[in-house]
């Protein structure tokens, strides 16, 4: 399955690209990811729960960043076993472009699936990667834009969400 989609992101690119490099973050937008440590450097391990169709698996991975060109380009890939359910592989390159005060987040998504997962039809793998896919980068997205101010709320006041709170808080 491949996938390209570009998003608009409400911040700068040393930001958006800091957030592409941080674990927390990658644990935060990950769909069903309940634990992932490391480094961008050494790397990833990651823990995702994750049903797809009838088959309900927890898959131990690895994920990597590689082929990175400081606030340009990058790499994420991640491999995944089910045990049973068999194994999930996968990457996005990832482009930035600054744009004013934003950067637009451009990005090809590569997934494949073996085992009992593969056995559920292309169009089951398909519609679930590309959903994966999207979720990962709508939640990294609000991770990394500020909230927007309620009515009673001036920009001052108000308190930033996510990855981008705990960076304004450090």
């Amino acid at each position: 399955m491949k996938l390209t989609d570009s998003r608009t992101i409400d911040a700068d690119l040393p930001m958006v690209w800091n957030a592409l490099l941080d674990a927390d973050v990658l644990k935060a937008c990950v769909p069903g990811c309940t634990a992932m440590s490391g480094s961008a450097e050494d790397g990833f391990e990651a823990t995702v729960v994750q049903k797809v169709g009838p088959v309900k698996a927890t898959f131990q991975g690895r994920v990597t960043i590689s082929d990175r060109v400081e606030h340009e380009t990058l790499t994420i890939s991640g491999e995944g076993k089910g045990g049973v359910a068999g194994f999930a592989k996968g990457g996005a390159t990832v482009r930035l472009v600054p744009e004013g005060a934003a950067t637009v987040l451009h990005y090809d998504v590569d997934a494949s699936v073996g085992g009992k997962l593969a056995q559920l039809g292309s169009r089951i793998i398909d519609s679930f990667a590309k959903k994966m896919a999207d979720q990962f980068f709508t939640d990294f997205q609000a991770a990394v834009e500020p909230a927007a101010p309620s009515d009673a709320e001036t920009p001052e006041t108000t308190e930033k969400k996510g990855w981008f709170g705990r960076l304004k808080s450090a």
